[in-house]
């Protein structure tokens, strides 16, 4: 079995000098290629450094992480601008909205939005999309853009079977699934059993949501495998269908 994570931070400093023991092992856990997320300039080069380490395996994107919008982020989204079509990224993200934490730039932060999805289908890629406690926010800007077609992933998919309904109205979009399936009580688990498989795919969001049973550990992407049990264990299928069709529909929507 092979498995893509299509959300994994191992380029994060929990990881230390870890990184690269951290990708090794994720490959001998079966997972063969890893989507790396951007965050912001602060780790941009660790991350751009250690996908370098694992062509083929390690495929790093370009973006501006809602929760990094403050004073001066259109400086950063002109760099990111500039970089984006010499880099060779899969994916435009992680970008999106996130009013859990502040809503001091949720302006801004619609803007960012925006302005990335527009980047993204410029480049004919797709987007990474974080939302958390902004569902509605998001919609309101993918309708200002439905007339490019934009695609991609809303990232730690927790919402419910409605809210994959009304994504699904909009194309080519999938749900990354993380750890958060393994939890006790947690409504993904139930929602799961009505979105098609082939909108799917398996992620860590590591160092964070680890799945069940390392949770309270730091994450990584040698995980995936816990994830995807629970997916076929709330599908009734196997694991072999899930890491089969989940790899296929990552491979499809990031080109790798």
């Amino acid at each position: 079995m092979h498995f893509v994570d299509t959300h994994t931070h191992m380029y994060d400093e929990q990881f230390g000098g870890e990184s690269a023991d951290a990708v090794l092992r994720a490959i001998q856990a079966g997972v063969s290629k890893m989507i790396f997320p951007d965050i912001d300039r602060a780790s941009r080069n660790r991350m751009f450094a250690l996908a370098a380490e694992f062509p083929g395996k390690v495929f790093p994107c370009l973006g501006l992480h809602p929760t990094s919008i403050g004073p001066g982020w259109e400086q950063e989204m002109e760099e990111i601008e500039e970089m984006a079509g010499k880099t060779g990224i899969k994916a435009v993200g992680e970008t999106g909205m996130d009013c859990y934490w502040s809503r001091e730039f949720v302006r801004e932060q619609e803007d960012a939005f925006e302005r990335q999805i527009r980047l993204a289908c410029s480049l004919g890629l797709p987007v990474i999309i974080h939302s958390r406690d902004a569902t509605d926010l998001i919609f309101k800007v993918l309708d200002r853009c439905r007339a490019l077609s934009p695609r991609g992933v809303f990232h730690a998919f927790s919402g419910s079977r409605e809210t994959f309904e009304r994504l699904s109205g909009y194309g080519d979009w999938y749900v990354g699934i993380g750890g958060v399936i393994t939890y006790k009580k947690a409504s993904i688990a139930e929602t799961i059993r009505h979105i098609p498989l082939d909108r799917i795919l398996l992620e860590t969001d590591s160092p964070y949501l680890t799945p069940a049973p390392h949770r309270g550990e730091r994450n990584e992407s040698g995980y995936i495998p816990f994830i995807a049990a629970k997916i076929a264990e709330q599908k009734d299928i196997s694991v072999e269908e899930v890491a089969r069709v989940t790899t296929e529909n990552a491979e499809r929507l990031f080109n790798i």
